[in-house]
């Protein structure tokens, strides 16, 4: 198949992820602040509202929104995979019922509203969002790895391969997690984009992230009233989280649709 399918998410998704990893060692001293909401005066892309190059807030505000969500992605599925693969292929009914009934509860609170509660209670920095964004996307998360993987337990293969003696691991990792590959690396994707959008939307409320951060998020927060002066400040931090997310969509659906045309 053509690598060309991978272009766009490559494109949408690789320009926000290289300014947010290179961007703080790109950004430079900070120069004199201008007035705010002005173009021109050797800011390319103009200033913020506290008159700050807003090509340098860029470079330095991405780091914090990509690596929390990601972070928060890799944990919450480091959790979900094991806890969906055993409720699937427990034949104990108590055991199941003990590693999802609390995920229910959970998944009864919407996520933000508990991030705000954690949040008015002691505010979270860094590591503490990304916990947080972890602890709250761990349930659909667990639920679609459970999902996925009971079709799969149910076959007749994986109880030819409890009859053989094989390991726990050998049928949830070996057999379970390959026949279900593809619907958890769609999943995953989805789940980044939610992950993305909770940690931006956190951070526009305040969460996580000083009121004058260099953050896409705040940037976008904080540059609102501007908008119609100088919409850089808005429009650039906007479009990079756009494009992380639908760039990481369309990298996993080119995955996938290369395994439907194998060579």
């Amino acid at each position: 198949m053509s690598k060309a399918r991978y272009l766009p998410g490559a494109l949408l998704a690789g320009i926000p992820l290289l300014l947010a990893l290179a961007g703080p060692w790109l950004a430079g001293d900070a120069g004199p602040r201008g007035t705010s909401f002005t173009g021109g005066e050797g800011h390319w892309l103009g200033t913020d509202f506290a008159g700050r190059d807003v090509w340098r807030q860029v470079l330095l505000g991405g780091q914090s929104v990509v690596t929390v969500a990601l972070a928060a992605t890799a944990l919450a599925y480091a959790v979900a995979l094991p806890l969906g693969l055993a409720a699937a292929l427990t034949h104990r009914t108590w055991l199941e019922e003990t590693l999802t009934r609390p995920l229910d509860v959970l998944l009864a609170v919407p996520s933000l509203l508990l991030i705000l509660l954690v949040a008015s209670v002691h505010p979270p920095g860094r590591a503490g969002l990304t916990l947080l964004a972890a602890l709250v996307t761990v349930p659909d998360a667990a639920r679609t790895v459970r999902a996925s993987a009971t079709e799969a337990a149910s076959r007749p293969v994986v109880e030819a391969l409890r009859t053989q003696g094989e390991s726990w691991w050998r049928i949830a990792v070996g057999y379970v997690t390959r026949c279900t590959a593809r619907t958890l690396a769609a999943d995953l994707g989805i789940r980044l984009t939610g992950v993305l959008y909770l940690v931006a939307t956190a951070a526009f409320l305040g969460v996580g992230a000083a009121p004058d951060a260099a953050d896409w998020a705040v940037m976008v927060d904080r540059n609102r009233p501007g908008l119609f002066l100088q919409p850089w400040a808005v429009v650039v931090p906007a479009l990079l989280v756009l494009g992380l997310s639908v760039g990481t969509n369309l990298l996993c659906d080119a995955a996938l649709d290369r395994k439907d045309h194998p060579k």
